[in-house]
């Protein structure tokens, strides 16, 4: 299964959602773009919670994946004694989290088998950290590192609040925390005076 992951997600949603919609030149008044009828209140639009259970343990498996191998990289080649340390954080959380996920997947009916498989973006992201050195990667590192970190937000956030199972959302609701811990020490740590010089 393909992973969806981020804004992809939600973009996503909203083409099938509106796959269910009857064509616009078919309104009451005939207007063709879509807009509502005045007085008229907009249906909502899909969000990240309407992921089915399989697809949230996709992103979050794909998530994780993406920060333990960014985060191996940076314990490497990081110059800043701070990044390096986060990045070994990064690593023992993210694979506490993807044990977690597997576990309680596997507790399901039917067992979900998440799929840590990378995103085309986040396998774009791995690759052009690659041949990076000293500044120059630290600096893609944690600005990937804040991107990451606040899609992800986003996703486990949405998901406790209104996702479909309660075994992923009680996952969801217990990684709001860490994940936003994890969000603010990498926009810290992605200022430009934290940068050290090659």
């Amino acid at each position: 299964m393909r992973i969806i992951t981020g804004m992809t997600a939600i973009v996503v949603s909203l083409s099938l959602a509106a796959c269910d919609q009857p064509p616009a030149d078919t309104t009451a008044d005939g207007r063709a773009d879509g807009s509502p009828i005045p007085g008229e209140v907009a249906p909502p639009e899909p969000t990240v919670a309407s992921l089915s259970g399989q697809d949230f343990a996709n992103t979050l498996a794909a998530g994780d994946a993406f920060e333990i191998a960014a985060s191996r990289l940076a314990v490497d080649r990081a110059p800043t004694p701070a990044v390096r340390a986060f990045a070994q954080k990064m690593i023992d959380a993210h694979t506490a989290s993807t044990d977690r996920l597997n576990k309680d997947g596997a507790t399901l009916t039917p067992a979900i088998k998440p799929d840590p498989a990378l995103s085309s973006e986040q396998q774009q992201k791995l690759d052009a950290l690659k041949p990076l050195t000293g500044t120059a990667f630290e600096l893609a590192y944690m600005k990937d590192q804040v991107a990451a970190h606040e899609a992800a937000l986003g996703t486990v956030q949405a998901y406790a609040e209104s996702g479909g199972d309660p075994i992923l959302k009680r996952l969801a609701t217990d990684a709001v925390k860490m994940v936003s811990e994890h969000l603010d020490e990498a926009r810290r740590l992605a200022q430009p005076a934290t940068a050290a010089t090659p």
